[in-house]
């Protein structure tokens, strides 16, 4: 078994076929089959059922992918920290970041580390829960996460750096009677109509404990994309119950920003594995320490 192997198992993996992956790889199908084939040979077992051009993973196979990844970020650590003697010309960072957090404090934070390493690209995997998050960084699929919780900020399976809070506010279009208000109480979200994230996210979870506390609204759509939020709320579709991460950038669109009382707050965090970090992931969560980055609350 080595690495190459590895990296082509998980190239199939996450792009769910052999010819996809080839691809992906810049390598003949026949090659990857090649070393897949290998691969199964030191395992002493299939990794795959090939069920027409798609590959399914085996039981072994999906016991494989996570040890396959901490190896392959092992030696994608090693392989920077030679590189860090460079000063981290060039290079790769891969960061997990539920949608709201990716506009704040993702953006800033990006902004801050690329002036300082120009040459290193940061890769943002979208991601929807706290949950999520986690998984990715425990699994090795990213080496860092932004995530954001109602409690506290996890610590058992990955460690976590604290940001800073962001409340709950409510996106209005321009002529909205609440766009007069700098801000309005809970109970008066009863019989409006809101755009609601799914179920598993901060923002659902908040208006569903409204619900919960008798503010009888009704859902005029529940959405994946946050990229439709303003869209949809400058359409006049409904209000949205957001992370006050967007507030900038609804103004810039033509929106209106209500504060929501009493104020109800999401914990923002960065996540990393425990153990060494590469010198990229540590840049970076310097970077988000150093309070170069935006006030998050």
């Amino acid at each position: 078994m080595d690495i190459r192997q590895l990296e082509y198992f998980l190239a199939i993996v996450d792009s769910g076929g052999f010819n996809r992956a080839a691809t992906a790889l810049y390598v003949s199908q026949p090659s990857l089959s090649q070393a897949v084939r290998s691969l199964e040979r030191d395992l002493g077992s299939d990794l795959f059922h090939r069920v027409g051009r798609r590959a399914v993973l085996t039981e072994a196979g999906r016991a494989l992918i996570e040890p396959a990844r901490a190896a392959v970020r092992s030696l994608e650590t090693a392989r920077a920290s030679v590189a860090s003697v460079h000063e981290l010309r060039t290079g790769r960072l891969d960061i997990a970041s539920m949608p709201s957090q990716a506009v704040e404090p993702l953006t800033t934070l990006i902004r801050d580390f690329s002036r300082r390493h120009p040459g290193v690209v940061v890769a943002v995997k979208a991601v929807f829960t706290t949950r999520d998050v986690v998984e990715a960084v425990r699994t090795g699929t990213v080496e860092l996460g932004l995530l954001a919780t109602a409690g506290p900020l996890p610590d058992k399976e990955v460690a976590t750096v604290a940001l800073g809070q962001q409340r709950f506010v409510l996106l209005v279009p321009p002529n909205s009677p609440f766009g007069r208000s700098r801000s309005l109480a809970c109970e008066e979200l009863s019989g409006q109509r809101l755009i609601v994230g799914q179920p598993g996210t901060g923002m659902r979870a908040y208006v569903d404990s409204l619900r919960e506390q008798g503010v009888d609204f009704s859902v005029a759509a529940e959405i994946e994309h946050r990229v439709a939020l303003l869209p949809l709320v400058l359409a006049g579709v409904g209000l949205a119950v957001v992370a006050e991460s967007w507030r900038s950038l609804a103004r810039q669109a033509g929106a209106h920003v209500v504060d929501i009382e009493p104020a109800t707050a999401l914990n923002v965090g960065l996540a990393g594995r425990h153990g060494p970090l590469s010198p990229a992931a540590s840049a970076f969560l310097a970077t988000a320490t150093a309070g170069t980055g935006p006030d998050v609350i």
